[in-house]
Parts: structure tokens; C-alpha cells; sequence
């Protein structure tokens, strides 16, 4: 062995020595679970692998003693695990740690490396579902692993959810939970899930570098709204002025197009003064160059962006069975997200611009949520990430899309996005969701794991 080599692996060997055992082990598990291909298509036929990965799941759980209760949501194969450890205080109210185990589809040959390969390499785990959100289910199951194994009492009980279905709203996942099984919940009072707790580095004044991690606070409403529009059927080559394709399309262009008003939530408000606060840039929601002001953030720029006013993007058009028929119908779907307190109002505004001669209806339609970035759970989030980064700092901030939380809240749980993550600068994270060669830095996983157990250890 040369020596530069054999002094690496003596480094190595010392750095595992200092590790703890959720620490070791958790890469392996964020790998092993992004090789189960739980890709949710939206539809039941062709949606796959959540039983296999839930059973695993529960498996690795039943090695260290928990007693588990697996559940299938509605419909075969949509497999829930959860587990359950004793805290300190049983007068105190549970706190939920939830992830999913579905992912969005991928196609691979668009990837570096297959997407279901769970690779580790270059300082990273590849894999559809590395941040979304295997890596935090991974980091929950080697704690909750460790706690198990080790003996240790939490100071309040601590219930880890595993889910199916978030990927589509999760009508066989934790919807249907909620209101089949809400004795599953029974004295939880507050969740932590996805999509919150990751860094973001951000310029100061003096030229050094500031780290905000952001705490998920507040959820846009989530609506998947399907456009109709009805006419005459005819022969493609006559004199057609009642057309269902054009009268669909002339309004589905007017609602794409469409900017809707600027609104500036508390959570947003919160965010953008604490940004301001580090940068010294004037991040004013009211004014005109608001848009151009937050692209100096970076990528992270689309989400905030997208929680200053309502959006909805038509994604989908069907219309249509041969090319000499015009159809009697045509059809499309539009994502809409609507800020909390607006929903009549975006309706109103939705209904001018569609017009009387094409309907709507909501296929999907999830309700926003906000909660204060306040209380014993945020100063415990906050001390975690102090103890592990002295330099880094806790701020709220609203999350563009949606999560498991939505169900979650109208039992009364108090929710939060805290799956804390270190990353490196110049990494476009937000490109990482639902994107191509998604991956998570190895280094940031067990710094995620260090600062969850020192959350869940003081929560």
C-alpha cells in the first residue's frame, strides 16, 4: 500500500471510530432505499414498489425491537409502516417524524447513472428520490434505528410514519389515513417532514458568506383544476366557428399567461426580512424589481418567487380522435397553487379569464397552510443547527408546493419542513426535485442525521 493511501483509510477508520451508529450507517440505507423503485404514476394499474419498500422498512425496524403496524392505504400495495418510541413524559403530545416512500417516475436514459442504482460516488448517493425525500427517510430510520438499539429515551414519545402516495397527493397515502385511521395519530401534536432544514448561502455586506437554513413553515395550496370545454362535432373540412379545441385553448392561454396579484404572507414577509437582514440588499415584496432583486438568491430564487402570488400552469391537453373529426370536447389540466386566504379570490380570478363557455372542476384540491416560526419546536430546531454549525442561522419560509402536512393539519398537528441538510454553494438543489441525476451529497447526509438526533433528543 503506498503511503498517502494507507494514511486516507487510517483517516477513514478514525473518522467511522467517531461516528454514531446512525451516523455509519446511514448512506447505506438511503442507497439501499432508493434501489426499490417506488414509482408513483398518478394512476393505481402502473403505480409500483411501495409495499416492497415498506415491508423493508419495517424489517430493518423489527431488527432493533420496535413492534410496527403496517397498513395499506385504500388500495392494495399502497404500504404504510408505523412505529412508535416511549419518551421521557407521556403527558407531553407526540411528535411525528413522516416521510415518503414514493417517488416521481424517471427515465433512464436521461441519467448519469440509473436512476433506481441508489450509486454512491463522486461524494454523493444518485438516485431518483435522493432528496425527494429517501434521504431524509433514511436519516429517520437510522435514528430511529439507534435510539432503539441503544436504549434511549427521547423526552417525549416520537412516532416515525413512513407513507405511500405523496407523490400524488396522497389520496392513498396519508389522506386517506387521516380519515380512515385517525387513531394512527392519536396524541401526535406536532410533525416534522420534507422540504424544510436545508441550507442556503447567502452573500453578507463584508464579503463573507452567511448560511440560512429554512424551516418550512407555510404551504400554498395545492388544486389540480380540470378545464372543459363543449361544442359541435363537424367534418374537419367545413366552416367551423364552434369549435370546443379553440375555445378551450384561447382560455387556457389567457389563464397561462395570467399574473396574478402580488400577496406577501407572513411566512414570506419573515423570510425576506431575514434576508435582507444578512445581505443588506433591499428585498421589498412591493417593489417593482422584486423579481430581478431575488434572482441575486440564487436558484433558490423559483420557490420564493412562486410564493408571492397565486400561479397555475396548464400541464396537460387532450382533445380529439382523428385528425378530419373536430371533436364535441376538449379537455386540459391546470396545477394550480394558491397562497393561504386567497382561494375565493383565485377562483373569481380563474373564472373571468376561462369565460362562460368552458367549466371547471378540481380533480385535486388540498388546502393551504401556514404556522408561526415560534415555540419550544423552533428553538429546539434552532439549537440543533447551532450546535453543529455555530454560523448558521433558522428562518421560516414558504414552501411553493405541498407535502404530507396538508393531510396532517386538519387533525390539528402542528407542521413543520425540517430535513436538515448542509449544501454545498454552489449546488442547484431546487433543480434536484423531480429532476435528472438527482443526488445528495454524502457529507450532507450524516451532517443531517447529527443535527436530527440532537432535534429529536431535545424536542
Amino acid at each position: 500500500m503506498v503511503p498517502h493511501a494507507e494514511n486516507a483509510e487510517n483517516a477513514e477508520n478514525a473518522a467511522n471510530a467517531t461516528r454514531s451508529r446512525a451516523e455509519s450507517e446511514v448512506v447505506d440505507l438511503v442507497s439501499s432505499l432508493i434501489r426499490f423503485d417506488t414509482s408513483n404514476t398518478g394512476e393505481l394499474a402502473t403505480t409500483k414498489g411501495e409495499r416492497e419498500c415498506a415491508e423493508w422498512v419495517a424489517r430493518k425496524l423489527e431488527e432493533v425491537g420496535y413492534e410496527t403496524e403496517y397498513v395499506e392505504s385504500g388500495q392494495p400495495g399502497r404500504g404504510n409502516v408505523f412505529a412508535r418510541l416511549r419518551g421521557a413524559d407521556p403527558s407531553r403530545g407526540a411528535l411525528m417524524i413522516h416521510g415518503h416512500l414514493d417517488v416521481v417516475p424517471a427515465e433512464p436514459s436521461d441519467w448519469s447513472v440509473h436512476p433506481f442504482s441508489g450509486a454512491v460516488a463522486d461524494g454523493y448517493v444518485w438516485g431518483r428520490g435522493a432528496i425527494d425525500m429517501k434521504d431524509m427517510v433514511g436519516m429517520t430510520l437510522a435514528l430511529a434505528r439507534q435510539f432503539k438499539a441503544e436504549g434511549t429515551v427521547p423526552p417525549r414519545d416520537l412516532v416515525f410514519a413512513f407513507l405511500a402516495d405523496e407523490e400524488a397527493g396522497g389520496t392513498w397515502g396519508s389522506q386517506w389515513l387521516v380519515k380512515n385511521r385517525p387513531d394512527l395519530f392519536e396524541g401526535i401534536t406536532e410533525a416534522v417532514g420534507e422540504v424544510g432544514g436545508f441550507s442556503l448561502t447567502v452573500p453578507r455586506p463584508d464579503g463573507s458568506d452567511a448560511r440560512l437554513y429554512l424551516v418550512e413553515t407555510a404551504e400554498k395550496g395545492l388544486g389540480w383544476m380540470r378545464l372543459t370545454a363543449k361544442a359541435r362535432a363537424g367534418h374537419g373540412s367545413f366552416l367551423h366557428e364552434d369549435n370546443a379545441v379553440t375555445i378551450l385553448a384561447e382560455a387556457v392561454a389567457r389563464l397561462g399567461r395570467h399574473t396574478f396579484p402580488l400577496v406577501v404572507p407572513d411566512s414570506v414577509a419573515e423570510f425576506l426580512g431575514a434576508v435582507s437582514n444578512e445581505t443588506g440588499l433591499d428585498f421589498d415584496p412591493s417593489a417593482p424589481d422584486i423579481d430581478t432583486t431575488l434572482e441575486k438568491l440564487g436558484t433558490i430564487s423559483r420557490i420564493i418567487g412562486a410564493t408571492l402570488r397565486d400561479t397555475a400552469n396548464p400541464t396537460m391537453l387532450d382533445a380529439g380522435y382523428k385528425a378530419n373529426v373536430i371533436p364535441q370536447t376538449a379537455t386540459a389540466v391546470v396545477d394550480c397553487r394558491v397562497l393561504p386566504g386567497r382561494q375565493a379570490e383565485f377562483e373569481k380570478e380563474v373564472d373571468r379569464l376561462i369565460g362562460p363557455d368552458v367549466t371547471r372542476e378540481w380533480i385535486t384540491k388540498l388546502d393551504s397552510y401556514e404556522t408561526t416560526f415560534d415555540g419550544h419546536l423552533v428553538d429546539a430546531m434552532n439549537a440543533a443547527i447551532l450546535a453543529h454549525d455555530p454560523d448558521g442561522r433558522t428562518v421560516p419560509y414558504m414552501l411553493s408546493g405541498g407535502t404530507d402536512a396538508k393531510a396532517f393539519a386538519t387533525l390539528g398537528i402542528r407542521c413543520f419542513g425540517f430535513a436538515p441538510l448542509q449544501l454545498p454553494p454552489e449546488l442547484d438543489f431546487t433543480a434536484l426535485f423531480h429532476g435528472v441525476d438527482e443526488r445528495v451529497p454524502v457529507d450532507a447526509l450524516q451532517f443531517g442525521t447529527r443535527v436530527l438526533e440532537h432535534f429529536l433528543l431535545h424536542s
